[in-house]
């Protein structure tokens, strides 16, 4: 049956690097775990956010960290400077709980926090 990862969180952009995001997911488009990104029905004021929340197999978490590293690579697109950043836990079935901080251009991977473990993984 394989090994499976429960994976949620999210990430928030300005609509200029939407746009650039929105590329990597269809670049890497599956028709399956592809599934797994959202975003919300109506843009509410000045951020943009983006879901994704899927059990995934673990042979398929590189293919999903590969879309998250390009997209904390998208630069800042005005004066501000402010990059692509989110948040996400990774539940896996083994290895338990990981956090994944996008953050300052890049993913950044740290075991989970015991207050995560009522989630599981």
């Amino acid at each position: 049956m394989g090994i499976y990862v429960s994976v949620r969180g999210w990430l928030e952009c300005d609509d200029k690097q939407l746009v650039a995001a929105r590329e990597i997911i269809s670049a890497h488009e599956d028709d399956h775990y592809s599934n797994g990104w959202g975003t919300p029905r109506r843009h509410v004021n000045w951020t943009h956010y983006m879901f994704y929340g899927a059990d995934i197999r673990e042979s398929a978490l590189e293919w999903l960290l590969h879309q998250i590293r390009d997209m904390a690579r998208i630069p800042a697109s005005d004066d501000d400077g402010d990059r692509v950043r989110g948040l996400f836990l990774a539940g896996h079935e083994i290895d338990g709980t990981a956090e994944w901080q996008v953050r300052e251009g890049g993913l950044f991977i740290s075991p989970g926090d015991s207050r995560h473990r009522y989630l599981g993984g």
